[in-house]
Formats: C-alpha cells, structure tokens, sequence
C-alpha cells in the first residue's frame, strides 16, 4: 500500500486525493498562436490563467533615416510599420494597454519579464511599476557579437535589458529555480549579466529568397535561461508578441504550454510552422535541481502516521551513541527529556540546534536509514499523486 493510501486510511486531513471522472479537456487557447491584436486577445483568455510572461514589445526605435555600412551598404535595420508610433504618449498608452491585459491573466503567483534597449525599456520599467508590478529583477543581456556602430558617434550598443517582475509587492511562491541555475552554473550564483550571441546562423528563420523572417529575432539560449529559471513543466508560458515564435519553441521543448499572440499572419505562419517541427524533451530530462526549502512540508509525524515509524520505535544517530523512543504525538523522549526530533537531538549532544531530519535514524529491514529518506519517499509519492 502506498503512503498516501495509508495515510488517507488514518484519515489524515494534510493531502486530499481527488480522482477525477476523466482526463480534463484542454482548451482552444492553449498551445496555439492567436493571430489578432493583443490587447484584444488577451481579454478573452481567462483571468489568472499564465504562470510566466515574457513580452518583447516593439522598441520604438525611433530611426531617423536610413543606415548605411562604411562601404555604403545597407544595414537591414527595424522600420517596419509595427516599430512607429506618433510620440512617447503614444507609445506610453500602448504599453500601458497591453501591460494591463496582461496583468489581468497572469497568476498571483506569476511573473513578467519584458526585454527592451534604451529606446524604450525605461519608460515600460515606469509604466510597469506605476501599474502596481513589483520589480525582481533586472538582467543584462551582454551580446557577443552586436551591431557596430558604423557612424562612430557613440558606444557600441552592445546589450539590451530584461526587467523581471512579480503581479505585485505581495506576491508569494513566484517560481525561481535557484538551485537549478546555480547547477548549471558550475556551482556559482547566477548573476545578473547574461553573455549570449544575437540569433545567427541556422537558427535564424529565413525566407525563400534569403531573407531574415524577422528582423528581432531572440536566441533561444536566451529564453531557455528565462524559462528553466522562472518555470515548471506543465506552466503555461503567454507571448503576447510572438513575432518568429521563439518563446513558444523554447517552452514546448520545455514541456511548458505556450500561447502565443502575433497580429502579423505572415510572422504567425513561420512561427507555427517552427513549432510543428519541435518535439518536446523526455520527462526525466524536464527535472530541475530543487532546495528543501522549495518542496512540501513534510513534518515528523505524517512520517508515523504513514506507517513508516510506529509509536515505541526507537531512533539513533548514524553512529549509534544516542537514542530516543518515538512517541504517537511525533515527539521523542530520552532520558526524561520529550520534544519534537530537533529539541531531542539538540539536547543530546548538547548544542543550541540540530537538524533532526539528517541526525536521526532507523532501522529498516536489518539497515540503518536516515528520517530524511523516508519523508523524501513521502514526498515522491505526493508528487506521483499530484497531490
């Protein structure tokens, strides 16, 4: 029998188990791309619906002409009519607009992250915390191989900015995958300036005759870090810009649901076509290195009331040279003392604190087992249970 059947024989009430009539149907919305305004669309998904948001708005460039390389050549720079907007009120009302549209579905416990260059990025960062989002974050993406300055009349330009941000100031369990990232880090603090190359090569989605499909098109190294960072398999991750569909790619292989919005068909059919060629990574390759303090409670006694440790049992340390007898309520006593598995330890060995989940043990078949392997047993079948 398994723990939480057992558990749910004495009828505990910390995990309920639902069994539903059948499997749950799937909405239209989800894994789709939406071709229409995205203000307009985002007020027909559901309130609270997105786990992750990760917006590239229109930048605004504000170009003054057209660019030219040393050899008088053309640079194939952003003019398309989607960038152009009449004044910086105008573009403050859009991104107000869209920003709130999207403040609306996102989860309490959700987050936003919006990338940007100087044209831009600091009047969404005040529209963005005058709406009430709560900043975490900013990250520098530091480009390997940026755009020359060819006139030679300012500093290379040579990052853009993502900012990083909570629904609000009060927003609990926002996803970050601390532990994972430091992993993949070889075992150092993420920082907050990423190193990544713009999108070249045979990533880069290209037309018939040659040409860039679009012209910002995003690395997906840049939103495999986002995404791994700030999400969980089975999140739902919305793009409420979708352009060549980056976003969307990186979450299916992530085994994240996507929802993409894009006004331009013709962007929208190069972006689904993408995504009909992904295929989503194997579950044992989704999981990510978690903390302790990231997963379920687990306390002593659920550990009794499982039936893996019975009233009267005794615990030991890992060498044997103290012991304590476990009592029904989940404390120990020892010698006259009773407190919870931390106190006990503690007052043992004489010390301030103890982590009772690593210095308590007991025996299992002939074999001295650690408390903590057998609330992590718990755990595992919690998570199987979808509990």
């Amino acid at each position: 029998m398994s723990v939480l059947r057992r558990r749910a024989a004495h009828g505990s009430s910390e995990v309920s188990l639902h069994t539903p009539a059948g499997p749950l149907e799937k909405p239209d919305w989800l894994d789709s791309i939406i071709v229409g305004d995205c203000v307009a669309a985002l007020e027909r998904l559901p309130k609270a619906s997105v786990d992750v948001i990760f917006a590239d708005p229109p930048y605004n460039l504000q170009l003054g002409g057209g660019l030219t390389r040393p050899d008088q050549s053309k640079v194939d720079a952003v003019d398309d009519d989607w960038d152009q907007f009449e004044s910086f009120e105008a573009y403050d009302a859009f991104t107000r607009a869209w920003m709130l549209a999207c403040r609306r579905v996102l989860k309490p416990t959700g987050s936003l992250w919006v990338i940007g260059s100087y044209h831009n990025i600091f009047r969404v960062g005040t529209v963005m915390q005058d709406l009430g989002f709560w900043v975490l974050n900013d990250i520098i993406w530091r480009k390997t191989n940026p755009m020359p300055n060819f006139k030679g009349t300012r500093f290379t330009n040579a990052h853009e900015t993502l900012i990083w941000a909570a629904r609000d100031k009060s927003a609990k369990g926002i996803t970050f995958n601390y532990e994972a990232m430091k992993a993949g880090n070889d075992d150092v603090q993420m920082r907050s300036d990423w190193l990544f190359p713009i999108c070249t090569g045979s990533e880069r989605l290209k037309t018939a005759d040659g040409g860039k499909v679009h012209p910002t098109q995003k690395p997906e190294a840049l939103l495999w870090r986002i995404l791994t960072a700030t999400s969980r398999p089975g999140d739902v991750v919305l793009d409420p810009f979708l352009g060549s569909g980056t976003s969307a790619a990186v979450a299916k292989r992530l085994g994240r649901h996507f929802v993409g919005i894009e006004r331009d068909r013709d962007y929208a059919a190069y972006a689904q076509a993408r995504l009909d060629g992904i295929e989503r990574a194997p579950d044992d390759g989704l999981s990510v290195v978690t903390s302790k303090r990231s997963e379920p409670r687990i306390p002593f006694g659920t550990l009794i009331e499982a039936g893996l440790i019975a009233p009267g049992d005794t615990l030991c340390d890992a060498r044997r040279r103290h012991k304590a007898t476990v009592r029904a309520d989940g404390s120990l006593s020892a010698g006259g003392f009773s407190g919870s598995i931390h106190k006990t330890g503690a007052h043992l060995q004489g010390l301030e604190a103890c982590n009772g989940w690593t210095f308590w043990h007991v025996v299992v078949g002939g074999k001295l087992v650690s408390i903590d392997e057998l609330r992590t047993r718990i755990r595992g079948e919690m998570a199987a249970a979808g509990a």
